[in-house]
């Protein structure tokens, strides 16, 4: 039998906002679970009431084209992006794919024609059985096409051979950084293939940005300033790959 220890984590938030929370769980001793920065459930992440209540006193009240996420979403201005004046982003900091679902009325309210869905690499390093995320997964997706709107799912993204390697050298020098992130990345192929087939089958768009935006089965380090998030270099390859899907449907 493996021996449990209990650990506690303190979890620094690498993005637009300086907040911290603590976790603690039990993990084997041979399989420590480390999760790298950014990787609140919804539930405990303070930047989701935050941008609920912004939600809830924005003016605009219709928008076309919803980009629905998490940090990645959160970190561009699509209208300016994309070249267009009707598309709203509904990105959370650190939030995980049942926040996305838990969220979705304010999604329904602003009546979109469209909506483009990407996470679950939050949810994959705070160890989210990918089942769970999937099953989150198709309630939104059901959700929009009940509703008329079209869905689009974009691949979950690999994180960097690199990410949160200052924190897990600080916190667990015994792990190999580049390792334990190709680990998580197997199992964000899993959800891939998982949305991937689901899109097949139900014909649905999905956009596979990994192909365009990796190398190695790691994020090419040359898009990204910190392992998981993009510059500039890698909102232009995404954005094209929305361009086009937004042109066939003549959106």
């Amino acid at each position: 039998m493996k021996k449990k220890i209990r650990v506690n984590i303190l979890f620094p938030i690498a993005s637009l906002f300086l907040f911290m929370a603590v976790s603690s769980f039990t993990v084997p001793s041979a399989n420590r679970r480390v999760a790298p920065p950014d990787t609140l459930l919804y539930k405990k992440n303070v930047n989701y009431q935050h941008e609920i209540d912004l939600y809830k006193i924005n003016k605009i009240k219709q928008a076309d084209i919803v980009m629905l996420g998490n940090s990645l979403t959160h970190g561009a201005n699509w209208n300016e992006l994309l070249g267009r004046k009707s598309v709203i982003e509904r990105g959370i900091v650190s939030d995980v794919v049942e926040g996305f679902y838990h969220r979705m009325s304010y999604v329904y309210k602003l009546n979109p024609k469209i909506v483009f869905v990407l996470g679950g690499l939050n949810d994959i390093f705070s160890w989210v059985p990918v089942e769970e995320i999937y099953k989150y997964y198709v309630k939104i997706i059901n959700g929009l096409k009940s509703r008329r709107i079209i869905p689009v799912i974009q691949s979950t993204l690999y994180a960097g051979k690199s990410w949160g390697k200052a924190w897990i050298k600080k916190n667990h020098p015994e792990l190999n950084v580049a390792k334990y992130n190709a680990g998580r990345n197997d199992e964000v192929d899993k959800l891939n293939r998982m949305l991937k087939n689901f899109a097949r089958v139900n014909k649905i768009d999905f956009i596979d940005l990994n192909p365009l935006m990796s190398r190695g089965h790691y994020l090419k380090p040359e898009l990204t300033y910190d392992g998981v998030h993009l510059k500039a270099a890698g909102y232009k390859i995404w954005a094209k790959e929305v361009d086009k899907v937004l042109r066939k449907h003549k959106l």
